[in-house]
């Protein structure tokens, strides 16, 4: 792991319940030596993607983060275009709904709507990089996505966050199949014990899946009737948002998706 490297992940700490971090703090999660972490952390401020708060003295996200954002979101506005379909999805179905996009060999979660219409909501951490084994996101993705990504994947090493997650290839493999033929994945308490979910892949203008939408539910209340209703106004949204994007959908992307469970 290169110089840089090290550095710009330190940022991926930050979340919505930790916005400060201290460098004692910043050295318990990094793992590294004191003085190599207040090297990162001086170059990462001096270049305004830190900065640090004058009475605790701890470090948040700078002002660069806020440029560069801008800069982006103007060049290629990509929350301005998912977030009213995400929302409507989510308001549709009565049920937490995001979309990630494919980052190195995770997906990074862009905008996410929950509709609060229930007692019991599914935890969302907009901070948190999605496994592409072990979320009905990734598995969709990896259907649709770059032979090589799948292949690099399924030759790695499998983290297990559940009794539930595919860790062997071949039941990732499997799960991929599934996903492939029906359209969409399924997947049951892979990366939370306590969540069900489903994912349809996002595409680019060349047909590659780069990202997906998904709908979470918590676990008692994803019925197979429910699931089924959210199914296709999931493929709808997908298909809404991929052309919304400038994407066009994989030939290999059935059309009629089939009816079932698409990966276990």
């Amino acid at each position: 792991m290169g110089t840089i490297t090290k550095a710009l992940e330190m940022l991926n700490f930050f979340s919505r319940s930790r916005s400060h971090i201290g460098l004692s703090e910043f050295v318990k999660l990094t793992g590294r030596d004191k003085a190599t972490v207040h090297r990162h952390l001086v170059e990462l401020e001096e270049n305004g993607f830190l900065e640090q708060d004058s009475v605790s003295r701890a470090y948040r996200l700078g002002p660069a983060i806020l440029r560069l954002t801008g800069v982006r979101e103007a060049a290629i506005p990509v929350r301005t275009v998912v977030r009213p379909i995400v929302r409507a999805l989510a308001e549709d179905v009565g049920e937490l709904a995001h979309v990630s996009l494919l980052q190195g060999r995770m997906l990074s979660p862009v905008f996410h709507f929950d509709p609060f219409e229930h007692g019991t909501q599914v935890h969302f951490d907009e901070a948190e990089m999605l496994p592409l084994h072990a979320t009905s996101s990734g598995i969709a993705l990896l259907a649709f996505g770059a032979e090589g990504l799948r292949n690099a994947v399924l030759s790695g090493a499998l983290t297990e966050f559940t009794p539930d997650t595919p860790t062997d290839s071949e039941r990732l493999k499997q799960a991929i199949e599934d996903a492939r033929r029906a359209g969409y994945s399924r997947l049951d308490r892979a990366f939370d014990r306590e969540v069900s979910s489903q994912g349809a892949p996002i595409f680019d203008a060349g047909g590659i899946a780069i990202g997906a939408v998904s709908v979470a539910v918590p676990a008692v209340r994803a019925t197979p009737e429910k699931l089924e209703t959210i199914k296709g106004k999931l493929l709808a949204a997908a298909a809404k948002l991929t052309e919304s994007l400038g994407g066009r959908p994989s030939p290999a992307h059935p059309s009629e998706p089939t009816t079932g469970t698409a990966s276990a």
